[in-house]
């Protein structure tokens, strides 16, 4: 994996990956790095429920993300609850083991912020 940031006047930034791909950073109005740290790990984890219902019907899916950080720099992530939110046909059950599989292993981002943050998580289907 390959990227690059470029400072793109007063505040912006751009990311660029390998392939053209482009995401806007501004860290004074936003979303700024530490906003998309946290959707990506929203993201992440999200992508693991939404691809491990198997062909089950999901009409809509999102994750509300709360968060709390240190005072003191560095100001890292303490807390991050996460609040799932989807409309589908997959059983309550299935539902919650693809969440807790997404904390203990799968998703990535969640798990590199686990060091120093408290990661929480609520269902609602």
């Amino acid at each position: 994996m390959e990227g690059r940031v470029e400072w793109t006047g007063e505040t912006t930034l751009s990311g660029i990956n390998s392939d053209g791909g482009r995401i806007s950073l501004d860290w004074e109005n936003g979303p700024n790095p530490m906003q998309v740290v946290l959707q990506c790990a929203g993201a992440c984890s999200l992508i693991d429920l939404i691809e491990g219902v198997k062909g089950r019907e999901v009409r809509s899916a999102h994750v509300e993300l709360t968060s709390e950080r240190a005072e003191d720099f560095p100001k890292v992530f303490t807390k991050i609850h996460m609040s799932y939110h989807l409309d589908t046909d997959a059983p309550i059950t299935l539902l919650t083991r693809l969440a807790e599989k997404s904390h203990e292993k799968y998703c990535s981002v969640g798990n590199m912020l686990r060091s120093t943050t408290e990661i929480t998580w609520s269902l609602h289907v």
